[in-house]
């Protein structure tokens, strides 16, 4: 099974991609935890990464497909994977899909976790409220409204670009954990 899950920030994709990962033996692939691996693996990719970052660079979509191609080389990704947070635009879903047709693979699906901005602000304060010792520094509203407003800039045009495609699939984000989790797992079974 090879997954992409779609949403926000603050929409619960990394909580859910664990209780898919749990549940079907997928893997979570996190770009960031890729790149540091590739990095310290010392891997042709790996190096290129460490120089662009050395910089203090962004790497290059080519350099994260290919950590991303090489990662999902690896034999715990047999069963398949689960992307939380790639791609961020459609220039990073084509290199995928790309980079995933040269191996034979296709996406299963393309799962986008519907929630509502008003309602992810509102939870945001109350977790912030409710945090000992502070809230994170990304963890606050104004951090919120930029990532929000970079995510429908950029990632929300994924929606239409996969489901041109006839791999998306939407469940309602703002339900509970566990009625979010039973919505995904339906949507996998159904195929």
């Amino acid at each position: 099974m090879k997954l992409i899950l779609l949403g926000p920030p603050g929409a619960g994709k990394g909580t859910q991609a664990k209780i898919i990962e749990d549940e079907h033996g997928c893997v979570q692939l996190s770009t960031g935890d890729m790149l540091r691996a590739a990095v310290a693996a010392g891997s042709e990719v790996g190096k290129q990464a460490a120089a662009i970052m050395e910089r203090g660079d962004l790497v290059p979509d080519d350099v994260v497909v290919g950590i991303i191609s090489d990662r999902v080389d690896q034999p715990d990704c047999a069963s398949g994977f689960i992307l939380d947070g790639f791609p961020r635009n459609v220039a990073q879903a084509e290199a995928l899909d790309k980079m995933l047709e040269e191996k034979g693979l296709a996406l299963d699906a393309v799962i986008e976790l519907a929630v509502d901005d008003a309602i992810l602000v509102s939870r945001i304060e109350g977790r912030a409220a409710e945090t000992e010792g502070g809230p994170r520094a990304d963890d606050n509203v104004e951090a919120l409204k930029k990532r929000l407003e970079v995510y429908h800039q950029q990632t929300a045009p994924l929606i239409d670009y996969y489901g041109n495609r006839g791999v998306l699939k939407s469940v309602d984000g703002m339900a509970e954990i566990d009625t979010v989790s039973g919505q995904i797992s339906d949507l996998l079974k159904a195929g």
